[in-house]
């Protein structure tokens, strides 16, 4: 061991008349320690808020979408087959989608209508993991409920559980859709209504999706909306979510024009630019509490120089250089802030470990997407924090370091 590392590691501990300092080192250590744990917890629930928000997104919402604007697609079978030869593409789904009201009795509620595949849609969205009663292939066979003391064979429709709840109706409940694209007559558009039944209810945690969405089965939304064989657009999955955008670039290069592809990124740009710009606001601002550990640094090497100058006059008589002089006080302060670094990991992670197993922090459902505080922990997220928390112990240590090396031996050995 070199004696740089020794006496850096020896000037750690303090005698008996040196208590304060001590006390002072470990008030620096503390310091660090509490900044990088807080940095790493905090790092931890807000790249949780954003997957998680992006999860729920991305489960109502393909990654890619194919569309023609202005136009329907006619040939979508065809392009289904060339999507599919993309590399990257998982799965793909035709869809319809459609502006209409639904009502039950004096009810009434505008939503958007979505006619899926329910044999494809599960390979494109997470729609089932949301659906809390009935299923998708119950959208494949009508159902047959009692209209007026009749029997009337009904297709299915799936519906949020809020606009559920503002109609009044259940699973089994029939309901009428209208569309405005009614057929034009003499006195006027009559518009277009026909009956559904309520096939299932599901719950996707997001209000604008539970109180404006309801899904119908791809033929009977090319009947309603009388589309022929023709569908508004082609829903593709991708193997890589942030790898979208390439995947969507590469379609439509290879269909060209008139057909447009567009990726979910486009669909929330500002969304989750605000959460990124939040992150790293919150990464720059907490890293504060870092800095103020380092500040503490300096003043415990500071009152180390001061305390120690007749060893630096005694070691420097005894020859060693100032280069060396300097390595000492640098060990010290790098020292402390690895040691706080190392703790405020360890502590960091031992809470995000204990909020994501115990779930005790409860946020208003009604508020947020979910019920919980979310953690995602990720090892490059911690590698930065301590790799920033280190530079920093280490910039904090370079000024007291050097004027202990400045030190003049001749003077203090004079006058002490």
């Amino acid at each position: 061991m070199k004696y740089e590392l020794f006496i850096g590691l020896r000037y750690l501990r303090a005698r008996r008349h040196e208590t304060f300092i001590s006390l002072i080192t470990v008030i620096s250590v503390l310091g660090v320690m509490i900044g990088v744990m807080t940095l790493n917890v905090v790092m931890s629930v807000m790249t949780g808020f954003e997957e998680v928000l992006r999860d729920r997104l991305l489960g109502i919402n393909a990654h890619v979408a194919l569309v023609k604007p202005g136009d329907r697609l006619t040939q979508y079978k065809e392009l289904l087959e060339m999507v599919m030869q993309e590399k990257g593409v998982l799965a793909a789904s035709p869809s319809i989608y459609g502006q209409v009201m639904v009502t039950s009795g004096a009810r009434v509620s505008g939503v958007v209508v979505r006619g899926i595949d329910p044999d494809r849609i599960n390979g494109v969205v997470d729609i089932h993991r949301y659906i809390k009663e009935g299923s998708l292939q119950a959208l494949k066979t009508p159902r047959v409920i009692q209209v007026e003391g009749r029997p009337v064979p009904l297709p299915g429709v799936i519906l949020g559980v809020r606009l559920a709840g503002q109609l009044g109706v259940m699973v089994g409940d029939p309901i009428q859709v209208v569309s405005p694209l009614g057929t034009p007559t003499a006195i006027g558009v009559i518009p277009k209504v026909r009956r559904f039944v309520v096939a299932g209810l599901f719950d996707s945690g997001m209000h604008e999706y539970d109180n404006t969405l309801i899904y119908i089965n791809l033929s009977d939304a090319q009947q309603f909306f009388e589309l022929g064989d023709a569908v508004s657009n082609i829903e593709i999955r991708v193997q890589d979510v942030y790898q979208a955008h390439d995947v969507a670039k590469r379609i439509q290069q290879r269909l060209g024009l008139p057909y447009w592809t567009e990726d979910w990124s486009r669909l929330w740009p500002n969304l989750f630019s605000a959460l990124r710009l939040e992150k790293t606001v919150y990464f720059l601002v907490l890293l504060l509490m870092v800095l103020i550990g380092a500040f503490n640094i300096i003043s415990t090497l500071i009152m180390v120089v001061m305390e120690k100058r007749r060893d630096i006059a005694i070691l420097q008589s005894m020859g060693a250089t100032r280069r060396s002089i300097r390595r000492i006080f640098l060990i010290k302060g790098c020292m402390i802030g690895t040691v706080g670094t190392l703790l405020g990991v360890l502590f960091g992670y031992a809470i995000c470990l204990l909020i994501a197993r115990y779930q005790f922090i409860e946020l208003p459902k009604d508020v947020f997407l979910i019920s919980t505080v979310p953690v995602r922990i990720y090892l490059g997220n911690f590698v930065l924090v301590a790799l920033a928390s280190f530079f920093i112990c280490l910039l904090a240590s370079i000024y007291p370091a050097r004027h202990a090396a400045k030190l003049d031996p001749v003077e203090i050995i004079r006058y002490e």
